[in-house]
């Protein structure tokens, strides 16, 4: 068994980590420790995690299946995840200390194929809008985005190779933006989301966040058990749209050059990309996303807002109180216009392989009390397709800012290889800079 430091385990990939332990040339005991130093030594200033005991997480290594395809990467479990192990709070003064007799079905699957959960990362309450504890680890005065705040935090302060994320409106994309890390929101149900607090039984998707494309994949191929997904090579030279969306004067500076930067690199690497108009009716799918988040969320959380009220956030309790003016003929209509989202992304996608747009207005703001507008991803979640964001620059106060790279629904394979193809590219335009 080889002797490797602390700085070359928490670097490796999660391709190298994986051959190494099945190997038997790295011990998987010697990973816990490694990222628990780097949790001990940056948690106090970035404060990522609900829940952390890196002697759990060491006993925890110690019995990991060495073969199998996630045989020591370490996983950070957003705290709207159940875990038998560890107390799942949702984020809320309501669950403090609530510990689970389960685990939800993807921590199972990733703890079966020799993941190693580190802890729980923090959300914000009940992955909505009240912002909770993390900071940002490249500014620890502006916020990590949310509602994956501690997922993003932690994966970009090198804490674990990989965390899980859920999306119910931009809750994976927007902060893995501000983070400068890969945010991936699979194709809608691709990865089990049983036993996660439910806002949304329309929109809710489990998603993951990794430092590069290929972590992305390689872990969702595993769990979603769909080899397809490791496969990053793309065919031929893509074919790219540029899509603005109906909201790009919402775009600051910073994501505009971070959008204009991607599709350069993306020509520079032999892509062709074209500027897609955006149709007349795009707008109203804001309106659609709006319709089935307002009646489903206040109802997903009816026991919060009808018995727990005096102990969530003030925030909570106004975003619930504005969701549940939507009608159910608002829903209704929503749902009929939605019958075939296929269809509806395809028309978007046109001829083009994927769309390359805006992941967040700009890098992340100033201060703790907002989590950011996921005003660039309501749409693509609301259209169950999968989408990316990869990091592509950064902004006026030297945080990162990515893009966002829309696929058509169920074709994430192909997606994460045109992700990966513009990674490359813009790691290929950076050393030439």
């Amino acid at each position: 068994m080889t002797d490797f430091s602390a700085e070359a385990i928490t670097a490796m990939t999660l391709a190298e980590t994986v051959h190494l332990v099945q190997s038997g040339d790295l011990d998987p005991t010697a990973i816990a420790d490694a990222f628990a130093g780097t949790i001990a030594a940056k948690e106090p200033e970035v404060q990522a995690f609900a829940h952390f005991d890196a002697d759990r997480a060491r006993a925890e290594a110690a019995g990991i299946d060495r073969n199998g395809p996630l045989a020591g990467v370490t996983l950070g479990v957003k705290d709207v995840i159940d875990t038998a192990d560890m107390p799942t709070g949702y984020g809320s003064a309501a669950y403090e200390g609530y510990q689970p007799a389960w685990d939800a079905p993807i921590v199972a699957i990733a703890r079966r194929l020799g993941g190693i959960v580190m802890g729980k990362t923090v959300s914000t309450e009940f992955a909505m809008a009240s912002p909770n504890k993390t900071r940002n680890p490249h500014n620890t005065a502006h916020t990590p985005g949310g509602s994956s705040s501690g997922s993003c935090a932690a994966v970009a302060a090198g804490m674990v190779k990989v965390a899980f994320g859920t999306q119910t409106s931009g809750s994976i994309i927007r902060p893995a933006s501000y983070c400068g890390v890969v945010g991936y929101k699979p194709s809608f149900g691709t990865l089990n989301r049983t036993a996660v607090k439910a806002l949304s039984d329309s929109l809710d998707t489990i998603g993951v966040i990794t430092p590069t494309v290929q972590d992305a994949a390689l872990a969702t191929a595993a769990l979603s058990e769909n080899p397809a997904l490791a496969g990053l090579d793309f065919p031929r030279a893509p074919r790219l749209g540029l899509f603005r969306t109906s909201r790009w004067g919402q775009a600051e500076a910073a994501t505009r050059e971070a959008l204009d930067n991607a599709a350069e690199a993306a020509r520079a690497a032999g892509a062709t990309v074209v500027a897609i108009d955006v149709p007349e009716d795009f707008e109203a799918f804001y309106a659609m996303h709006d319709a089935v988040m307002g009646w489903e969320t206040p109802r997903c959380l009816a026991f919060e807002r009808n018995q727990r009220a005096d102990v969530i956030s003030p925030i909570t309790r106004t975003f619930l109180d504005t969701l549940a003016r939507t009608t159910r003929a608002d829903y209704e209509a929503a749902l009929g216009a939605l019958k075939d989202r296929a269809a509806l992304l395809d028309r978007l996608i046109g001829s083009c392989d994927g769309l390359l747009t805006p992941a967040a207005p700009g890098e992340a703001p100033h201060g703790l009390g907002m989590t950011g507008d996921p005003v660039f991803n309501k749409v693509w979640t609301l259209l169950h397709g999968p989408c990316v964001t990869v990091p592509a620059g950064s902004g006026p106060n030297g945080l990162p800012v990515g893009v966002q790279l829309i696929g058509r629904l169920g074709e994430d394979a192909a997606l994460l290889g045109l992700a990966s193809f513009v990674e490359a590219a813009l790691a290929a335009e950076s050393e030439i800079a």
